[in-house]
């Protein structure tokens, strides 16, 4: 069930994690975030994460009515004009849809392998702190079919606005462990049969063609202008790297991350996460 409230200032508390979504700390401390875009929001609301609220122009109320009427919550659907709803943000939308969401739970990295299905492919970030390249490695974790990411405590959360616009809702739908110390993780992982596999550019180290990433393991990806952190690298059991010329340092950790996984999903015989017809 929804509720529509026509509004003509930001004034109400309800609205106040509209008023502040520019200052995310106070978001995640109330683990909540804001989504913006229509195919964005339209995921939120499909998803099974819970919802706080709904901020859009009058002509999308019959567009969204369906999913909203779905909605186990009850919502407030508060509508204004588009030119009100770009003061939130300073610049034109081009749609000006946007919501409130709940950050879930975090899953235990216990219950993430009980839920995974051999052989596993996890991910990693370490020391990863831009939005959108963090929403990026998310959107490629979706789309080949990683069954968990593990979020070091280095990194930024993949619930910021921007990270949840970059990976466009891909989040809501991938299993989460926000570990406060990943290279313990990743050791446990090891000692529950899951390799480590470092992403690791400044390295003597085999190709990604040549690392074997058939069986259970963990690709693990570091910030683009430290990689990965000198004590999380060791945790890993193996490092590889994509073959670049001399003169190209290294790829935006999205893409190579695009890379890694999709290598690790031709070794399996699986596109995009899905296995191919014979």
């Amino acid at each position: 069930m929804f509720t529509v409230q026509a509004i003509g200032s930001f004034d109400l508390p309800e609205l106040a994690p509209y008023r502040t979504m520019r200052l995310q700390h106070e978001h995640r401390l109330q683990r909540i975030f804001v989504a913006e875009g229509e195919k964005i929001v339209r995921r939120l609301l499909e998803s099974r994460l819970g919802v706080v609220s709904v901020l859009l122009p009058r002509k999308w109320v019959p567009e969204f009515a369906p999913l909203l009427e779905r909605r186990p919550e009850h919502l407030c659907v508060f509508v204004a004009e588009k030119e009100l709803l770009e003061t939130l943000t300073g610049f034109t939308m081009y749609q000006g849809l946007l919501a409130v969401g709940r950050v879930p739970e975090a899953v235990t990295l216990e219950a993430a392998l009980a839920a995974s299905p051999r052989p596993r492919l996890f991910a990693a970030v370490d020391g990863l702190s831009n939005a959108e390249n963090l929403g990026n490695l998310v959107r490629n974790c979706a789309a080949f079919g990683v069954q968990t990411l593990l979020v070091g405590e280095t990194c930024s959360s993949p619930y910021l606005r921007r990270a949840v616009r970059a990976s466009m809702g891909a989040v809501f739908q991938l299993p989460l462990v926000e570990t406060a110390d990943l290279a313990a993780a990743l050791r446990e992982l090891q000692s529950r049969g899951v390799r480590a596999v470092a992403a690791h550019p400044h390295s003597e180290r085999r190709a990604v063609a040549e690392a074997d990433l058939a069986d259970d393991c963990c690709l693990v990806f570091g910030s683009e202008g430290y990689g990965l952190s000198p004590r999380v690298l060791a945790a890993c059991t193996q490092a590889a790297a994509i073959p670049m010329p001399a003169h190209v340092d290294s790829l935006n950790v999205g893409s190579a991350a695009a890379v890694f996984l999709y290598e690790a999903c031709r070794q399996r015989g699986r596109m995009g996460g899905v296995k191919r017809d014979a």
